[in-house]
Parts: structure tokens; C-alpha cells; sequence
């Protein structure tokens, strides 16, 4: 059961130099505690929320900076950046990392972005198609050329290649219903969220992503890792009011992003966007705490984490421990301890 540690938010009031001292501390006590991968999401033109707009620079940091945990992206968004461009860096973090990179790729839900970068959102798809496929071949090392609706590579040979052979794992965001199985016929595991969905949503968008893994001819079962908000307290009473305030902004900031999406090409249905929009919406802290994450004592998130493996079928879980950016720091910290030294090992040994 892998365990990790998402790596985004930053801490409501801190400066920016504050968030990369902060992302440093994060990475230190998760390499510490035993945690097997520091991901980082990718945020752009935010600065209230994040300032990990270049997520490799960032994993090479923290891949210098550590010996064991792997670092990862989730994710690095694909149709943002030129395919070669992004070869040559995920594959120089792969080296100054030793072989502990992970590439988690998607699209990502934030239109204003794309619009700020001048590339239409209903592209999106055919670019990070094009994007995936142009990178599996440039990290072959041999040379490549490529003839696509946007990319056009002639004879391009991508220095270095990747320290891990082929390259490093490729992990894909899946949480629309096309693109489930989508990423069952590329062979891809994948991560899932229940920000804007519910277990029941997922179960059944997973069987779809279960059954073209297996018609497309992979091999094995796929992975599938779990990311959602995890917070530990020594009381019930505390895992319910300490991150209160944050999961409360975390939700409001997540609804107005999907409302921001609703009719937009690329973002699928207009109807189906909207009633996400509204669920969120709706959402009581009390729903929140009983379906869009694990809160509690250690018993209780253990308790809670393995209900979901056993439901959802998942292999992993990636804990975000601060949504919202507003549980201060010694509360996230004393929530991580608990994190790594008894809700991990619990996870790990059942």
C-alpha cells in the first residue's frame, strides 16, 4: 500500500519564501517519517494558493535535498508546455534524482490558465494525446520525428535519457467518465479524487477503466492511488475542529473552479459540470468530513482509509494535509507524525 504526501497549498498569511521553506520542511519530515513519495501539484497565475508553478525545478530540490522518498509530480499538466521541452526535464529530474521520479501527467480542470497561456481548452485533449505519445518516443533515445495537429518534431534525439528504463513511471489524473478508459487502453495507473465525485461515481468509472486495461491486453491489475484531504488529531474533538476552517475554504475555492469550467469546450457536459458545481455547493462541513476524506484520531483514519481500499480497490493513498492552507504549521506537522508513525504502518501491515 503506498502512502504519500501531496505538496501544494500555501500556508494562508505566509510569504513566498515562507511556501518554499515550508515545501522543503514538508519533504524532510516525509522523508523522515517513511512516507514513499512527496507529490507536487502544479499551479499557475495563483498567487493565493500556491507557488509551485514549475513543479520539476521544485522536485529537483527536493529530490537534492533527500536520499530515500521518492518525489513526483500530480500532476505536470501536459498540453502547457512542448513535449520535447518537458522529455529533457522530466529526465533531468530523474537523474539528479537517482531513478526516484514519478510523472504524474493530466490535463488539469483550470480553464483561466489556459487562457492566460493563449491555448484554447477544447485542445487540451489532443494535446496531452500528442504530448504523451511524442514523450514515450523521445525518451527511447533514438531519434524522433513526429507530424501532429500541434507538434511537428523533425529527427530529434532528447539528452539526457531518463535514469529509470524505459523512463520514470507515468501515473495519469483520471476523473471524468472518458477518460477512464482511456487510461485503461494507454495502460496507465491512475489517480482519482473525491473533491467533485462520490465513492459510488468512482466505483463505477472504474470498472470501465478495469475492463479496457484488461481488452487492451495489460497485464496484471492496474494501479489506481487515491488523493484526498487526511487529517490526524489524539481527539475526535480536535480532527473535527482543527481543519475547519481550511477544508471549509478548500471546498468554496473547488466549487467556484468547477463553476468557472461549466460550458467550456474540453470540460466535458455543461449539465454534468454544473451539477458538480452545485454538489460541491451544497456540501455541509459534516459532508465533508463523512465522504471527502479521512478525519480522526489514528484509529479512525485507518479505520476509515482501509474501508476505501476495500470498496474502491486502490493500492494507494496520497494525503493532502493541509487543503485550504489554513491548519497552522504545528497542527500539520503533529498531523504528519501521527501520519507516518501509526496510521502508515497500519496501512502497510493489514
Amino acid at each position: 500500500m503506498h502512502f504519500g504526501v501531496f505538496v501544494e497549498e500555501l500556508r494562508h498569511g505566509a510569504t513566498q519564501a515562507d511556501a518554499f521553506r515550508d515545501i522543503f520542511e514538508t519533504a524532510a519530515r516525509a522523508e523522515a517519517g517513511g512516507v514513499d513519495c512527496v507529490w507536487l501539484g502544479e499551479i499557475h497565475f495563483t498567487p493565493s494558493r500556491s507557488v509551485i508553478s514549475a513543479s520539476l525545478q521544485v522536485a529537483s530540490a527536493i529530490a537534492a535535498r533527500t536520499r530515500r522518498v521518492r518525489v513526483g509530480t500530480a500532476v505536470q499538466v501536459l498540453p502547457l508546455n512542448h513535449p520535447l521541452r518537458i522529455a529533457e526535464e522530466v529526465a533531468t529530474v530523474d537523474h539528479i534524482s537517482e531513478g526516484r521520479f514519478e510523472f504524474g501527467i493530466g490535463r488539469s480542470g483550470v480553464v483561466k490558465t489556459y487562457d492566460t497561456y493563449g491555448i484554447a481548452y477544447g485542445e487540451s485533449q489532443a494535446r496531452f494525446r500528442e504530448t504523451l505519445e511524442i514523450l514515450r518516443r523521445a525518451w527511447t533515445g533514438e531519434p524522433v520525428s513526429y507530424r501532429g495537429e500541434f507538434y511537428r518534431v523533425d529527427n530529434a534525439v532528447v539528452t539526457p535519457r531518463p535514469y529509470q528504463v524505459p523512463h520514470p513511471p507515468i501515473r495519469m489524473a483520471a476523473t471524468s467518465d472518458e477518460t477512464f478508459p482511456i487510461a485503461g487502453r494507454l495502460g496507465l495507473p491512475i489517480f482519482i479524487g473525491l473533491r467533485s465525485t462520490e465513492i459510488s461515481d468512482l466505483k463505477a468509472q472504474l470498472g470501465p477503466y478495469r475492463a479496457a486495461w484488461r481488452e487492451a491486453g495489460h497485464p496484471g491489475e492496474p494501479s489506481v492511488y487515491l488523493r484526498l484531504p487526511v487529517y490526524a488529531s489524539p481527539t475526535d474533538a480536535g480532527a473535527r475542529e482543527e481543519p475547519r476552517e481550511s477544508l471549509t475554504a478548500f471546498f468554496a475555492r473547488q466549487t467556484e473552479l468547477a463553476r468557472q469550467a461549466v460550458g467550456r469546450a474540453g470540460a466535458g457536459p455543461a449539465d454534468r459540470r454544473r451539477e458538480q458545481a452545485e454538489r460541491m455547493a451544497a456540501l455541509t462541513y459534516d459532508d465533508i468530513l463523512a465522504r471527502k476524506g479521512a478525519f480522526g484520531t489514528a484509529r479512525a483514519v485507518v479505520d476509515r482509509l482501509t474501508a476505501l481500499r476495500e470498496e474502491l480497490g486502490i493500492d494507494g493513498v496520497v494525503a493532502e494535509p493541509n487543503p485550504g492552507g489554513r491548519i497552522p504549521p504545528a497542527l500539520e506537522a503533529r498531523s504528519l507524525e501521527i501520519l507516518t508513525r501509526e496510521v502508515a504502518p497500519a496501512l502497510k501491515a493489514a
